[in-house]
């Protein structure tokens, strides 16, 4: 994955939260972050895993509960954008900061999607946290809930540090375009979220569950946007992405199977699937859509609400 070197950034869509906490100011609301949005790629699993495999009663945690001893955690924190400003003025600094990168296919995101809408679009913003984060509307938030996206402000919030834990913890490829499909697919929540598909999703689990569903077609629309990655004319007029090849989106497809239920279950959750807790999709789902969406190029084909079969 290469960026065009002279295409230049524009990073007003992207707050800094590290440094001072998390928050935006005031207290934090207590409530896990994510609710009506989800926990992100992995948040829910594990959630559920320790829940269900380790007996730990976290009933409270997503209508009210929170985090113990979350209260605290991101308050009064004010966003500092100097660095990024001075560090990502251009593609080329996409090319060899992870920062930077992410501001880059934040910008091709944005380029691509608001074609799509012919009135109405407005792009989501992206945080950049660190440890925990308040939220404006669905509460906080740790690291360890992994990358979500927020309905209720209409944001994404992401500590980057996520993008190494994949790697080690989770044993996945990891590399420029798997970060890219980390970014697109919380992108694709904030396109349901607009569309009101979000709205349809519930709060029931298992393979067939509306979780799953809405999960499967953000990982879709993240394919739907790699298809049109390296033609989607920026500000300048030219595709901000100047290149992506097989490798890059095998990259990307490994990162689906890492995250799948099943995967996770298997490997983190003491080796036992249980379908019934299943609210992000298989391993083999999760690929499957994503090639979809990057096969079709068109959104249409992601209507998860409507497949008769989600394999």
């Amino acid at each position: 994955m290469r960026f065009d070197e002279n295409a230049r950034l524009d990073t007003s869509g992207v707050d800094d939260l590290r440094g001072s906490g998390g928050g935006r100011g005031g207290g934090v609301g207590g409530r896990v972050a994510g609710a009506g949005g989800g926990l992100g790629l992995v948040g829910v699993i594990l959630y559920l895993l320790l829940s269900n495999f380790a007996g730990v009663d976290m009933s409270g945690m997503g209508a009210g509960g929170g985090y113990p001893g979350l209260d605290q955690v991101g308050s009064g924190q004010t966003a500092d954008n100097s660095s990024l400003q001075q560090n990502c003025a251009t593609g080329e600094s996409a090319n060899t900061s992870t920062d930077c990168r992410v501001v880059a296919v934040v910008n091709s995101l944005d380029d691509f999607w608001v074609t799509q809408f012919t009135s109405g679009f407005t792009p989501p913003r992206t945080n950049f946290f660190s440890g925990g984060v308040s939220t404006d509307g669905c509460g906080s938030a740790t690291s360890d809930s992994g990358p979500f996206y927020c309905p209720a402000d209409s944001e994404i919030y992401i500590d980057l540090t996520f993008f190494q834990e994949l790697q080690t913890r989770f044993g996945a490829q990891g590399g420029p375009f798997s970060q890219a499909y980390v970014m697109a697919h919380e992108y694709g929540h904030h396109i349901q979220n607009l569309t009101g598909t979000n709205r349809r999703a519930g709060n029931d689990t298992g393979p067939t569950s509306g979780s799953v569903r809405l999960e499967l077609q953000a990982d879709c629309y993240a394919g739907v946007w790699a298809n049109h990655a390296t033609t989607t004319p920026g500000p300048s007029g030219r595709p901000l992405i100047s290149e992506l090849n097989r490798s890059d989106i095998d990259a990307a497809l490994d990162t689906a199977s890492r995250i799948g239920d099943d995967y996770i279950q298997s490997n983190l959750g003491g080796g036992r699937v249980d379908e019934s807790q299943f609210s992000h999709g298989s391993s083999a789902q999760r690929e499957k859509w994503f090639a979809t969406g990057l096969q079709s190029g068109n959104p249409d084909a992601c209507d998860t609400f409507a497949a008769r079969s989600l394999d």
